[in-house]
């Protein structure tokens, strides 16, 4: 699958590297293709990998994956040109600057913002509720990590649970996207443990009873 990803931050990245590693093509979006980290993710990817402005990544994509700080997500958005029809996974979440909380939630959510940018997108949101070292290695104890998505469109939901898996998760439907006002603050309570004290090598994780 075509994959373009826009942000090479911790997380960007390692869904990008977990994704080439398992066959997929993936150009990066970026504002520097001469950045380091750039070279580095091309290196690793090799044939399979590539990088490009914003617009170029939009357009070589079967699905593109938002993973920007939520003050630029807007404007990513609208530098990627037309998406509708595209698949657009939505990794942000809405934080205060100093991480003290969010600055959007309860009556809306980061991810129904996108898609109403992101006009005429199937917009997912996954990839939010951890963080990048459980990307790189969603396996805890023998055991794959849980992570939940949410989405109005099936088909979108469906692709977005393969490449979570592809990398190792186990994808839990949470339901519509109005679903992500939860998530999001799932989100902040991982980020606020993981800066608390707990470190960043822990999960939330769902158990069913076996009947």
């Amino acid at each position: 699958m075509k994959i373009g990803v826009i942000g090479i931050r911790n997380v960007g990245s390692a869904l990008g590297r977990g994704w080439l590693k398992t066959g997929h093509q993936v150009m990066f979006g970026v504002r520097d293709i001469s950045d380091p980290k750039v070279k580095e993710l091309l290196t690793i990817g090799g044939v399979s990998a590539a990088a490009g402005t914003t617009k170029e990544a939009a357009a070589f994509s079967e699905v593109l994956v938002l993973s920007v700080p939520w003050s630029a997500a807007r404007s990513v958005i609208e530098d990627a040109g037309n998406l509708s029809g595209k698949i657009v996974l939505d990794v942000t979440n809405p934080l205060a600057p100093d991480l003290s909380g969010l600055v959007v939630g309860h009556e809306t959510s980061a991810g129904e913002m996108v898609a109403g940018w992101a006009i005429g997108a199937f917009v997912v949101k996954i990839f939010n509720t951890t963080g990048a070292s459980n990307m790189e290695n969603p396996i805890f104890h023998g055991c794959s990590l849980t992570m939940p998505y949410c989405g109005d469109d099936q088909e979108a939901k469906a692709t977005a649970a393969k490449l979570a898996e592809d990398i190792g998760f186990s994808p839990i439907d949470v339901g519509p996207l109005k679903q992500a006002r939860l998530l999001e603050p799932l989100a902040m309570l991982w980020i606020s443990m993981a800066y608390g004290g707990y470190g960043q090598a822990f999960a939330f994780q769902m158990i069913k009873r076996q009947p």
